[in-house]
């Protein structure tokens, strides 16, 4: 979609989203769950794609705010106007998906990658089906050779909207628990088989450390 085809609403709207997470997210209080461990690995300049599932981004945008970060946004029209909201927030942004425009967004993140940047994909978005990685995800760490870092948020109160992933909004206030689990490295040049069974450890590790968050952020009170 062309710039002269975007409503001319678009760039306000992003503005006034940006800037409504932004508040939302200064009420939030943060738990971090193995943090220090990621950082340091950052801090030596190890690169890696951060991977969560579609309904937990809300927070995680917030958290991980202008640290040079590519991002996988969809081409369809709601996509737009999440990559206007992001790049506000200092996020690269590569524009595709698994349903549309899927290579020439891989393609876009691996030219980031070789940037330098770090890079983050919501391996199940953007129309689902929920909490299942699809093929590109695996694709794109065998050719960087960037590990791929499980990462999740859950909040002790949200809203939860009737969206194909249930899309969750933490509440003002509400205590979040931002969980990493450990990084897994895929070997390149994978056969039709491997990329499967990569998909699947994968898949279960980001589905771990979002129940590890879920179950933190449900006793929110005994985490700090």
């Amino acid at each position: 979609m062309s710039e002269a085809r975007h409503p001319w609403w678009m760039p306000l709207a992003a503005e006034a989203v940006a800037a409504l997470l932004l508040a939302l997210g200064a009420t939030w209080r943060f738990t971090r769950v193995r943090v220090h461990e990621r950082e340091s690995r950052i801090d030596r300049g190890e690169r890696c794609i951060f991977a969560f599932w579609h309904s937990r981004i809300l927070p995680l945008v917030y958290t991980h705010r202008r640290r040079s970060i590519a991002v996988l946004v969809s081409r369809h029209r709601d996509g737009e106007l999440t990559a206007r909201v992001i790049e506000r927030l200092g996020f690269r942004t590569a524009r595709g998906s698994s349903t549309r425009g899927g290579e020439a967004g891989l393609r876009d993140l691996l030219q980031h990658a070789e940037e330098g940047h770090l890079l983050a994909i919501t391996p199940d978005g953007p129309r689902g089906p929920a909490q299942r990685v699809k093929p590109g995800l695996i694709y794109l760490a065998s050719r960087t050779g960037y590990a791929v870092q499980p990462l999740a948020a859950a909040a002790g109160r949200c809203w939860t909207l009737r969206s194909w992933d249930g899309f969750r909004i933490p509440q003002p206030f509400a205590r979040l628990v931002v969980t990493y689990g450990a990084p897994i490295t895929v070997p390149p040049r994978l056969t039709e088989d491997e990329v499967e069974v990569w998909r699947v450890r994968i898949e279960g590790a980001i589905q771990d450390v979002t129940d590890e968050a879920d179950r933190l952020a449900s006793g929110a009170g005994a985490v700090g």
